[in-house]
């Protein structure tokens, strides 16, 4: 599965809605074990969110795409199926999340690639859920750490700290993937799949016990008028930096 919406692969409501559709096809696809998930852009696997759809919108809005990625972190992480991040580009903020609910995630072995949660350096804050899963991934105090700095991480550091499980030459990535994939899928579907629900159900619970509720609280947050200003100045820094 490709990600393909150029330049940067933008997780914008079309795509989140489009990802998870695809997702639920290859599932009910008795002949689908495993996927793996890369990007079609040169040099990006993805840049996460589209600060466009938070903001200058309706709170409406912001609902609707606030639940549409929660909806796609769900089924990806609670996935039946083997799921392999190809991470052939750099992958902040959105693009990390969608590489963490993978079961294997392998990244290019080039310097100027970074994968991280740098929500606080755009002064956005993670959700919690994303949280819960970088501690599950990498630990506490590392989790603690990457999120109050935002820190970004080139591959050789990401592989330290555990946020991937391979860094290989940049030809190798795909050859890679698959290959993972092939050693996961060699394990008894019922088996895995069961270990899987065991590891990952209560994370994925603790969202959704509230999850209207916290849908609400970030409409509510990312309302307000300093939240708005601050956004509307980085999309317009961003807007510069292209001219």
């Amino acid at each position: 599965m490709k990600l393909k919406n150029p330049p940067v692969n933008l997780l914008s409501l079309e795509l989140l809605t489009e990802f998870v559709i695809s997702l639920e096809k290859l599932e009910n696809d008795k002949d689908v074990r495993g996927v793996v998930i890369t990007s079609d852009c040169p040099g990006i696997f993805s840049a996460g969110v589209d600060l466009t759809e938070m903001c200058g919108r309706t709170p409406a809005h912001y609902a609707e795409y606030w639940k549409a990625l929660q909806e796609l972190w769900l089924h990806l992480y609670l996935s039946s199926l083997v799921l392999v991040a190809a991470i052939n580009g750099t992958s902040p903020a959105g693009g990390c999340l969608v590489a963490l609910t993978c079961d294997h995630r392998v990244m290019a072995d080039n310097p100027k690639y970074r994968i991280g949660l740098n929500e606080t350096q755009l002064g956005i804050v993670a959700p919690f859920w994303l949280k819960d899963m970088l501690v599950n991934t990498i630990g506490h105090r590392a989790t603690e750490r990457a999120l109050q700095l935002g820190l970004l991480f080139p591959p050789v550091e990401a592989l330290q700290v555990g946020m991937v499980d391979q860094v290989v030459p940049e030809d190798q990535v795909q050859a890679s993937a698959l290959s993972a994939a092939a050693r996961w899928m060699a394990i008894p579907d019922h088996a895995r799949q069961l270990t899987k629900d065991v590891m990952r159900k209560p994370t994925a619970e603790r969202l959704l016990r509230q999850r209207e509720a916290y849908i609400q609280n970030f409409v509510d947050f990312i309302s307000r008028a300093p939240m708005q200003k601050a956004l509307q100045l980085y999309l317009e820094k961003l807007k510069q930096r292209k001219a």
